[in-house]
């Protein structure tokens, strides 16, 4: 028997990286959630004109396949089939006298539509 080496492997990186504002958002949103939340869950449902869109949504139970990413402020999930579309992505909170929501920094996005609210990969 000969004693072979281990390796020891980081901890996977999340597909997508929340900013603080982002993860403060998070909890804002989880601290109303409707009962049975167990966090907010990230998915890119086919929509828009360019084909692809962002949706952040309340989840009630984890699927198989999704990312879980665990902040201060509650459970952040990944939707199992958008991983793909979302790897090193930087997802943020922004606020103006004039609008407010997440905003997408995604290197795989091949383009959006004019308005924003749809992108291709």
């Amino acid at each position: 028997m000969t004693d072979t080496p281990t390796t020891t492997r980081p901890a996977p990186k999340a597909a997508v990286t929340l900013t603080p504002r982002a993860e403060a958002r998070i909890a804002e949103l989880m601290a109303r959630a409707p009962e049975g939340a167990i966090g907010v869950k990230l998915s890119t449902p086919r929509r828009g004109c360019s084909g692809l869109a962002y949706s952040v949504d309340y989840v009630t139970e984890e699927a198989r396949f999704d990312e879980k990413i665990e902040t201060p402020g509650g459970t952040f999930y990944i939707d199992g089939a958008s991983v793909l579309y979302l790897v090193g992505s930087t997802m943020d909170w922004r606020e103006d006298d004039f609008s407010a929501g997440f905003v997408f920094d995604n290197p795989n996005a091949k383009g959006a539509c004019g308005c924003g609210e749809s992108f291709m990969v």
